[in-house]
């Protein structure tokens, strides 16, 4: 799925807290999209979606029922207040007319808007419907026609208390002893039709799951926030696509890890507290497998698998049975030390793979699909990366304390509302990235002050009045590619513009700093900066394609007054951007070029590998500055993860600020 997610921007903004990618690794696994309400808060909303088409062409009405449950248990992973919070969006689309699909999505609008909503205590505010999903046509004087099945998409959204406590598939390691749970809200039934498993056999099935028993989930959406708000989850993760063995590998995926998976009590069904029923096929005794453990491993009933400390599985299961959802909860495993996904049965392993070779065929579609789209050398180098050993994942090295305020150096004097610096937040058409901008700098001290192209031709604001100035990032410059260089053409062939930007680099008092299209434009302006003589030009990524990644960069020794005092530091940023391959005109520029940002592998070399760098620049290179230090450009988006939440992965440790802010401070710093 990776490579359809990283050619969209997700950090624009600056408000994302959890997007779809997880973990140290990066897997595209998340149940759940979070944004912060603002650059000073943790207030934030959330999104989930559920969808199950495939079984409207068995029971319509469970297929929209089975929508509502997925998008609830996968919003379940944030923390939100209660589930009447939810709001949702259907989007139907039926094709009206054709036998029988009218009377299905009467059947399915009641069962959804006329019972599932208001037992659930959700309402649907807003949504939309395509009712023409039929295409019909003539060829050979024989009337044909393609009908696509009922369907609907959910979307839930709530707001949170918190989007800081979200929890995410990524199996922890590093917590001593822990334990799977699974909660079944199938109740044992193991309904396989519609499922992944039917499909790729070609079959359908007559049977499916549904959701009978609403006051259950609403139970379960209960219980799963109260252990979250109680810190008593390490990881959590959706069962309704896939079934639980796809959700079990995705939780190792994320967490780099072997599962052992103990299905014994799964082969049973409760009739009261004290008697187990075995329900298991007679078994053909030399093999292993058979349709109970199928339907086990396969269905695709509601539910999820969450991890706890095996210091609180005692309290998480009388957490359960005092939620009377004592028939719904299985413990099931836990991981190994073996790097293994192993299905246990009666203590015999009956499926045993390496967690890498099933990754590897969990990826292979994605990647074989990537390759024909993109540069095919670059698919293969993330492919094969997928399944490195010795792979540390992202981490932090940092040569410094991002909780240290070092504006504090600043004159008390210096630090008052009338006498903060200005800055130009400086942007063009198509520029995006100005308000996450301009919050960074307002953090740090300055008075931002918006700043466009428009107002320094028309001379309506001048340049002289600021001590700094950024440049912005953003897709496109009058939708032509190569916006920086049209950015840059529209100040030097204007001699207004030329004048205004070229005595602000002049002057021993400024600074400026160009990120993504605001980089591109400045180094097409090195003609006017002092000591940018050497900078290179950007252009097109390797890959061919928009990169949104969250990858390692490293701060080399450099004169730039943005990273001082954070030399050797190592940590994650995001990029954004489709033309950020810095392109030298000798090797000779290379050297004499004032690199101060380089994008290095997990273990901390540097790297031309994708997508640890995704645009193929060469020795990592992706941030420069001028020998005095002032004008500094990057490809990166510090401005976009200047606080701890907006990290895709963090440090637990991590509170308020992320070591970001400090590129922002020194500047406040150097100001004076």
């Amino acid at each position: 799925k990776s490579f359809l997610i990283t050619i969209g921007d997700r950090t624009v903004g600056g408000f994302t807290a959890r997007d779809q990618f997880v973990g140290p690794w990066q897997m595209p696994v998340a149940d759940v999209a979070v944004t912060t309400l603002g650059y000073d808060t943790h207030l934030g909303e959330v999104m989930a979606m559920g969808e199950r088409s495939p079984i409207a062409l068995i029971d319509p009405a469970a297929s929209g029922r089975m929508a509502v449950g997925e998008a609830v248990t996968n919003l379940a992973a944030a923390a939100v207040n209660d589930l009447s919070d939810l709001r949702l969006s259907a989007n139907w689309m039926a094709a009206a007319g054709h036998p029988g699909e009218d009377a299905a999505l009467f059947d399915t609008v009641r069962a959804v808007g006329k019972e599932l909503c208001p037992a659930l205590n959700i309402s649907i505010p807003v949504g939309k419907d395509s009712m023409s999903m039929a295409t019909r046509w003539e060829a050979d004087g024989e009337q044909k026609a393609v009908v696509s099945p009922l369907s609907l998409i959910i979307t839930a959204f709530a707001a949170t208390p918190d989007a800081r406590r979200t929890l995410t598939p990524q199996l922890r390691t590093d917590q001593g002893a822990t334990d799977l749970i699974l909660f079944d809200l199938g109740r044992g039934r193991n309904r396989l039709g519609g499922s992944v498993l039917g499909q790729v056999h070609g079959e359908l099935g007559d049977t499916c799951p549904d959701l009978e028993e609403p006051a259950r989930l609403k139970t379960f959406f209960a219980l799963i926030q109260q252990l979250n708000a109680e810190g008593k989850l390490l990881a959590y993760h959706d069962r309704a696509d896939g079934g639980l063995i796809t959700t079990v590998c995705e939780m190792a995926f994320a967490g780099r890890c072997g599962v052992d998976l103990d299905v014994d009590e799964l082969r049973y069904h409760r009739i009261h507290d004290d008697i187990m029923l075995d329900v298991e096929d007679a078994p053909d005794p030399g093999e292993p497998y058979t349709a109970r453990l199928f339907g086990i491993l396969f269905n695709e009933e509601l539910g999820a698998v969450i991890q706890v400390r095996r210091s609180d599985t005692p309290a998480v299961m009388d957490a359960i049975l005092a939620a009377d959802l004592r028939d719904e909860f299985y413990i099931i495993g836990s991981p190994n030390r073996q790097d293994r996904v192993r299905v246990l049965r009666e203590g015999v392993a009956v499926f045993d793979e390496a967690r890498a070779d099933l990754l590897a065929a969990w990826a292979e579609t994605s990647y074989r699909m990537q390759a024909l789209r993109d540069n095919p050398d670059c698919a293969r180098e993330e492919f094969e990366g997928l399944t490195a050993k010795k792979n540390p994942g992202l981490h932090v090295k940092l040569g410094f304390d991002p909780n240290e305020d070092v504006t504090l150096s600043v004159p008390v004097s210096r630090r008052g509302k009338g006498s903060k610096p200005k800055v130009a937040i400086l942007r063009e058409q198509g520029v995006n990235g100005e308000v996450e901008m301009a919050a960074a700098f307002a953090r740090a001290g300055f008075i931002p002050v918006d700043v466009h192209m428009s107002d320094i031709l028309s001379g309506r604001t001048q340049l002289k009045d600021f001590k700094g100035l950024a440049a912005c990032g953003g897709f496109s410059y009058g939708d032509v590619l190569g916006a920086g260089g049209g950015w840059a053409a529209s100040i030097l062939h204007n001699s207004r513009a030329r004048d205004a930007f070229q005595a602000f680099f002049a002057r021993e008092d400024s600074f400026a700093l160009g990120v993504c299209n605001g980089c591109q434009m400045m180094s097409r302006l090195k003609e006017i900066i002092p000591g940018a003589e050497h900078w290179p030009r950007f252009e097109r990524n390797l890959s061919e394609q928009f990169e949104a990644r969250f990858v390692m960069v490293e701060v080399p020794e450099t004169p730039s007054i943005l990273f001082e005092g954070m030399a050797g530091s190592r940590m994650p940023v995001v990029v954004a951007h489709g033309e950020g391959r810095a392109v030298f005109e000798s090797r000779d520029q290379r050297k004499a070029a004032e690199v101060c940002l380089r994008y290095v592998d997990n273990r901390g070399r540097k790297t031309e590998t994708y997508p640890m760098n995704p645009n193929g620049s060469p020795k990592g290179i992706t941030g420069l500055t001028t020998p005095d230090g002032r004008f500094t450009i990057m490809m990166p988006h510090p401005e976009r993860v200047f606080r701890a939440v907006q990290h895709s992965w963090r440090p637990e440790d991590w509170k308020e600020d992320g070591p970001w802010l400090r590129l922002f401070r020194n500047a406040r710093k150097w100001v004076g």
